[in-house]
């Protein structure tokens, strides 16, 4: 256990002795399939179902497609970094974990502190997004009218967000595997409304929807005055806005990175693997590949149907356009209904997910001491019912009472850090311990590593200003926090100190 203070360092060799620690024990019963399902489940959601139209109409025009590919390429180089550091070390907690292996205890809070931001505040963004298109189901079946919110005094009370997060974090705790199982049904329905949206499309493109490729662009609006709702690049090289043109591309490619979150959070359940060496790595890859065909398939379909000046916010009745915005213009109202239904199908498994992944970070920092030890004792399900309760009921409490306006960025730019720290973490790792078997190995370090993390950088970089202070926010209020009660809680700290750990059950 190397170095003191903030850059100690937790051994490979005792990430993986604790995964047998009694009363911390996972069960291991996934496999390869279940992981590519998870990462297809968690993936295909918000982003296709919402984020397609809404980014074409206001940022980049038909060149949305332009923008899933580059958003994909930072992805892929990410995600090599994922599977090696994922088939080496098959452990809880993914980025957390992996950095507590090469960068030492403080980093490896407050990539952990981030990767809470981004899973929970993502999983209540997409809570609310399922619980506004339940209304639209509902109102097919009952008539408009019916609401999924209502006000008690002033407060808005979101009982679909809260009863979707209820009901998740049930099956959560009831098992992983029977959560893989309810996750492979739905995300079958979801696949079959995707393929339905690129096929019956197909028949409504219309190429001069497709001129010009990347629009002109516009100037800023009364919002952007203060620069703060600009691209942070487009704020330095002078650009008076992030809408349309290349830095409306640029900045649509971070945007719709929000739609491929989901992929690294296959290497948070390693630790709940069968053969975890082999199984993440193609859990991983087969996901992603799966999802970025499908995302430019759909992005280039959508933009066909309709002018993309139809499909910005301020079109219409001013709300944000959807894909089956794409259909109702062109008509197909039939069709925007089946779209709905698979879209509450679709996010469904995405809010699943996104908390089994929260759930897993807490699990894997309490087990190391950075966060209450309770928080990682397994029941009799093998499952961390505990870290189930709290990240529920935060979750719950988030989606039923606060709106999820901007949150998407947020989620980006705390996923893009994490990507940044993994990919050098490889690097790191290759020189201090080449001696450790890989069963997956990065092709062509330094370059691949490096072009990840410069890819990362880019998209962070085309963010919003605004996101930026929030984010450094978070991240000021996560160091308080370390200093205040984890650093001296710290089991490697105890251990090193050769003091006796609290029991995990205490």
């Amino acid at each position: 256990m190397p170095g003191n203070g903030l850059w100690r360092t937790k051994s490979i060799e005792q990430s993986i002795a604790d995964t047998d620690e009694p009363g911390t024990r996972l069960r291991r019963n996934l496999s390869a399939w279940d992981l590519t399902v998870f990462g297809v489940a968690v993936v295909i959601g918000a982003g296709i179902f919402t984020l397609t139209a809404r980014t074409a109409g206001d940022f980049a025009g038909p060149s949305v497609s332009l923008a899933f590919v580059f958003a994909a390429i930072a992805c892929a180089l990410a995600a090599l970094c994922y599977a090696e550091f994922a088939s080496t070390v098959p452990v809880a907690g993914s980025a957390y974990t992996f950095s507590y292996a090469t960068f030492g205890e403080f980093m490896a809070w407050i990539i952990g502190w981030d990767l809470i931001l981004e899973l929970a505040v993502g999983a209540a963004a997409v809570s609310k997004g399922w619980s506004a298109y339940l209304e639209t189901v509902l109102s097919y079946i009952f008539g408009k009218g019916t609401k999924t919110t209502f006000e008690i005094g002033s407060v808005p009370v979101d009982w679909g967000a809260l009863l979707v997060v209820l009901v998740l974090a049930t099956l959560l705790a009831v098992g992983t595997k029977l959560s893989s199982r309810f996750s492979m049904v739905i995300t079958g329905i979801k696949v079959a409304v995707v393929l339905f949206v690129i096929v019956l499309g197909i028949f409504y493109i219309k190429g001069s929807n497709y001129t010009p490729f990347i629009p002109d662009a516009q100037p800023a609006g009364e919002s952007a005055s203060t620069g703060v709702d600009q691209s942070l690049f487009s704020l330095i090289a002078g650009g008076g806005s992030s809408s349309f043109g290349v830095f409306g591309l640029l900045a649509a490619a971070s945007l719709v990175f929000f739609a491929f979150i989901g992929f690294d959070i296959v290497a948070t359940t390693a630790e709940e693997t069968r053969n975890p060496q082999k199984a993440v790595p193609r859990g991983i890859f087969g996901s992603l590949a799966i999802v970025t065909v499908l995302y430019v398939a759909v992005s280039l379909v959508v933009v066909g149907m309709v002018n993309y000046k139809d499909l910005a916010t301020s079109a219409g009745d001013g709300g944000k356009k959807t894909l089956a915005s794409a259909f109702a213009a062109n008509g197909v109202d039939w069709a925007a209904n089946i779209i709905s239904v698979g879209a509450l199908a679709g996010l469904t498994t995405v809010v699943m997910v996104l908390m089994l992944g929260q759930i897993r970070i807490i699990f894997a920092m309490s087990r190391d001491g950075l966060m209450p030890r309770g928080l990682a004792k397994t029941g009799e399900h093998g499952t961390p019912k505990r870290a189930t309760i709290v990240v529920g009921g935060l979750v719950a409490v988030a989606a039923t009472f606060f709106p999820a306006d901007k949150l998407e960025e947020m989620v980006n730019v705390g996923t893009l850090f994490a990507f940044v720290l993994v990919s050098a973490g490889v690097l790191v790792l290759r020189k201090t311990r080449p001696d450790l078997p890989r069963a997956f190995r990065v092709p062509w370090v330094p370059v691949i590593p490096i072009l990840a993390i410069i890819a990362c950088l880019w998209l962070m970089l085309n963010l919003t200003v605004l996101t930026w202070l929030r984010f450094l926010a978070w991240m000021v209020l996560g160091v308080v926090v370390y200093f205040a009660y984890s650093r001296r809680r710290s089991l490697l700290g105890q251990q090193n100190k050769g003091e006796v750990p609290a029991s995990v059950s205490d």
